[in-house]
């Protein structure tokens, strides 16, 4: 229902904001605001869908721009040159431990807690999702994922499976995360440029 939600949303949309970058980013919000609004409102007519979310992540590409939506601890990362960045934030209770230096983040990666969730789409009826743009350069590699990767394969083996010239990197990844005991769902898009 979110993904429709915004689909729809910015290709209604996308004709009127995509000259301006506040505009584009306005919509990205705008988008993921109608998309949580249609999510909490079916939460709270049936009872068994009672305290239902989901995360989310948006990248709109426009010429040589990257722009991002993203809540809840699904990522996006940014592969230029071998280099892997994650370009989003988890907003998980532990991204918060780990950013007021309560915990490194090693000791993140293990948390018992650390799929609490700070923020999702769905669960409450207004959100705070970020949105961010970055350059996207020939050459880059845009992966987004699930926790159901992240959390069961190391993120230097999701580079390396990443930056081999491969037509199956994403079969690849998803089988390496349910060899690891795939205890989620694993879903994983890779962009190349």
């Amino acid at each position: 229902m979110a993904t429709k939600i915004v689909k729809e949303y910015i290709e209604d949309n996308i004709e009127n904001a995509k000259e301006d970058k506040s505009e584009i980013m306005q919509m990205i919000y705008n988008a993921m605001q109608c998309a949580n609004k249609a999510v909490y409102e079916k939460s709270q007519e049936d009872e068994q869908l009672t305290g239902m979310g989901t995360t989310m992540e948006i990248c709109l590409i426009i010429d040589d721009r990257l722009y991002i939506g993203h809540i809840g601890d699904s990522r996006i990362y940014r592969i230029r040159r071998g280099v892997m960045q994650k370009l989003t934030e988890d907003h998980s209770y532990v991204q918060e431990l780990v950013n007021e230096g309560t915990i490194t983040p090693k000791e993140a990666e293990h948390h018992p807690k650390k799929n609490m969730l700070m923020k999702a789409l769905g669960c409450t009826p207004i959100v705070e999702p970020d949105v961010i743009e970055r350059s996207i350069y020939v050459g880059d590699i845009i992966e987004i994922n699930t926790d159901g990767l992240t959390n069961m394969v190391p993120i230097k083996e999701v580079q390396e499976i990443v930056t081999q010239e491969s037509d199956n990197i994403v079969d690849s990844l998803i089988e390496k995360a349910n060899e690891a005991g795939g205890i989620d769902n694993i879903t994983v898009v890779i962009l190349k440029m």
